[in-house]
């Protein structure tokens, strides 16, 4: 039934409004946010009330009525009578016998989203959950012409009803609605071209030939059909799973844009001058790109050559990956309000010392934008704390605010930020890869979850889904359709741009638990007889830098050799193959001192992570002494894991400095050329079939520059975040 109180309903509103939190809906549905029905389905609920006999119909025609009667988990947003009333007359259609089939299923499908979802779980900008035609539903609050605090849908004018909101049925959370949801279609052009606040943008968009070139890109490629690759089971530490091969195999942008406003008000330039656009970007690129201002190619009259500063200004607007939905993906996930623990923060992310980070690469070639979530109060310098921005550093070194992202953009109802290709959102002033952020924003220690390296998760919405609160059963693997808890995923070669693999192996992306020793809680791991390479993120310039592995140490994994190089065909081996088993405290490694005093080695069994903290927070009030102790790390090619983020079972927080398992190894010291790609490459070195099939872990990534890594005096060292 509906919630018990507008209160509840408004409360959760304005949380909404205060921390912008994203949803990773869990699979059972609170009951404090709704009564439960028994025995009555989906189907059942839109068959018996005359007020949805229209959307029943087109269900029907769509065949999914039988899908709506079999037991599984679902919010259906169910458009009324009324609506569909309104939604024919717009099309011109006199009744429902004018819809096509394939209209049905299109109208069908975006309503259904597979996982149950009630108002008080849509505390983000868009549901965690994609609906049946794999695209995001966005989630605004508000209020409905009575005030009655509710929820809108991808605009402003499709919503919630108030008084019928959280409907529960056996296998289903049904959320009426006043207006049927218009299907994601289009492309970029399109939808960049349909917005009037955003003429100067979209005339720089066709006079780059950036139109062109995204009008030949097809969305999704149509010959990838997941039933062609089997479950791949496995076994990682004691847990028996199973992975799937991704669903669709899309490709898709994420835009920032600055409005017609933002540009007029700031630069003085006037909607659609493409020339005053330039001579911006001229400004703003010279000194980053100083050889190529004398080239033909620079010049105002070829905007579509590579080396044109007006085409960098916007290729650098364009993310290599599409959130589908609205800003909470952009930066790690955020845990939901789930009754149970820790609701409201960032998933291994202690939010008073650390902003919650993601690196994505851009169009622009070599570079990537910074996307921070702020929540230190020591360095909001007046920014909004719970808001996003690109490129902005602002601590105890810099000054740099960077430019706000809008998360709704808040256009008329007859514009649309998203395609299924692109999606956008407003930006408060010009980015830029200029020389502030290449030597000073991002001039520093630039930590990447894997799960952010490679687009495709993002944009086929696979990163950090399911209930991150809950594991699988150890001893067997859930092989269903739609498993309880979320899915694990493997990538079949070819899947994952810029990586390369051979032998009898697998890639693996296993699903965030709160509870896993992993950087944001979920980890890649590779298996089998591998040989495996990829492309490294780019960093901002060329000079000397570490590149560093996170991950978590098990006696059940196993031992690889790393390469680093530019060619990928004839790559340098870094050091001796590294041991995935070797714990810091065991005797080959540090063993038992003031720097680490308690953990397992190979001799005992046992550990204590308080004891280890409290020790580390003796050294840590010392600069010199943690000067010293990072220093006697280092010589061991490795860095202690990190202050600012924890391990937690739920209402506890175990930072990783205070575990022998979680380090982190340098992979490679030395030079690095900003203007070339770079890989890794990892090969099985392990005995046999050594654990569990050779398991190599991929956590998290660090790039660190030599004014950061090399350890001075104690004000010149890194931090331990």
């Amino acid at each position: 039934m509906k919630l018990k109180n507008n209160i509840i309903a408004l409360l959760a509103l304005l949380a909404t409004v205060s921390f912008g939190t994203l949803t990773s809906c869990s699979d059972e549905p609170s009951q404090d946010n709704f009564y439960t029905f028994t025995g009555q389905m989906a189907s059942d609920y839109l068959r018996d009330s005359a007020r949805f006999s229209s959307f029943a119909e087109v269900v029907k025609r769509a065949d999914l009525m039988d899908l709506l009667a079999s037991y599984g988990r679902y919010t259906v947003f169910a458009p009324d009578n009324q609506a569909f009333e309104a939604y024919l007359q717009k099309r011109g259609l006199q009744s429902l016998s004018d819809l096509t089939d394939l209209d049905c299923d299109t109208i069908a499908k975006t309503h259904i989203v597979a996982n149950m979802y009630s108002t008080m779980d849509m505390n983000g900008t868009q549901l965690h959950d994609v609906n049946m035609l794999h695209t995001a539903i966005a989630t605004l609050p508000g209020m409905d012409d009575a005030g009655n605090a509710v929820i809108f849908l991808n605009t402003k004018g499709a919503h919630i009803y108030y008084n019928t909101q959280n409907d529960s049925v056996e296998n289903a959370i049904m959320q009426p609605i006043n207006q049927v949801l218009d299907a994601v279609s289009g492309n970029a052009s399109e939808i960049l071209a349909s917005n009037t606040e955003i003429k100067t943008f979209y005339a720089a968009y066709v006079a780059t030939g950036l139109s062109d070139e995204f009008n030949k890109q097809l969305p999704e490629d149509p010959n990838w059909n997941p039933l062609d690759y089997e479950l791949y089971e496995y076994v990682s530490d004691f847990w028996h799973e199973v992975a799937w091969a991704p669903d669709t195999k899309k490709t898709g942008y994420t835009i920032f844009i600055e409005p017609d406003s933002v540009l007029k008000e700031k630069y003085g330039i006037q909607p659609g001058d493409v020339r005053a656009l330039y001579d911006l970007a001229c400004k703003l690129y010279d000194p980053v790109y100083p050889d190529d201002v004398a080239k033909d190619g620079h010049k105002f009259e070829n905007l579509t050559d590579s080396v044109n500063p007006l085409r960098r200004f916007m290729l650098y607007h364009f993310l290599n990956r599409m959130v589908n939905g609205g800003t909470d993906l952009l930066t790690p996930l955020i845990m939901q309000n789930t009754g149970k623990k820790l609701d409201g923060t960032t998933l291994g992310y202690d939010e008073d010392l650390l902003n919650p980070i993601d690196w994505h690469e851009t169009l622009l070639p070599h570079t990537m934008a910074k996307v921070e979530y702020l929540t230190v109060p020591e360095y909001l310098g007046g920014d909004e704390r719970y808001q996003r921005y690109v490129n902005r550093r602002y601590d105890a070194k810099k000054k740099i605010h960077g430019q706000k992202i809008t998360a709704d953009v808040n256009m008329p109802a007859e514009f649309t930020n998203r395609s299924p290709n692109a999606v956008y959102f407003y930006i408060d002033d010009v980015m830029a890869f200029t020389k502030e952020v290449r030597d000073e924003v991002q001039n520093m220690r630039i930590r990447m979850d894997f799960a952010a390296i490679f687009p495709e998760l993002i944009t086929n919405n696979l990163r950090q889904k399911g209930d991150y609160t809950t594991d699988d059963d150890s001893g067997t693997a859930d092989k269903s359709d739609n498993p309880k808890n979320g899915k694990n995923y493997y990538f079949p070669l070819g899947y994952l741009k810029d990586v390369t693999f051979t032998g009898n192996c697998a890639f693996v992306y296993r699903r965030p638990h709160w509870n896993f020793w992993s950087f944001e809680g979920d980890e890649f791991n590779i298996f089998g007889d591998y040989d495996f390479t990829f492309r490294i993120p780019p960093v901002p310039f060329s000079g000397e830098w570490q590149v560093r592995l996170g991950f978590c140490a098990l006696r059940t994994r196993g031992v690889a050799q790393i390469y680093f190089g530019s060619d990928p065909k004839h790559m340098q081996a870094q050091g001796i193959p590294m041991d995935m088993t070797a714990f810091i405290t065991d005797d080959d490694m540090l063993g038992l001192t003031d720097l680490m005093p308690t953990g397992d080695t190979r001799e005992n069994g046992g550990g204590n992570e308080t004891t280890n903290m409290e020790a580390y927070e003796t050294i840590r009030k010392d600069p010199e002494s943690l000067a010293e102790s990072m220093k006697a790390f280092r010589n061991l090619g490795i860095v202690r894991g990190p202050y600012g983020t924890y391990h937690t079972g739920g209402d506890t927080k175990t930072r990783w400095c205070g575990n022998w398992r979680t380090y982190r190894r340098i992979l490679y010291q030395g030079r690095i050329d900003a203007t070339v790609d770079n890989y890794i490459r990892i090969r099985v070195a392990s005995d046999g079939k050594q654990g569990n099939n050779n398991e190599f872990m991929l956590d998290y990534l660090e790039l660190v520059p030599k004014n950061v890594y090399e350890i001075g005096g104690s004000d010149e060292m890194e931090d331990d975040l």
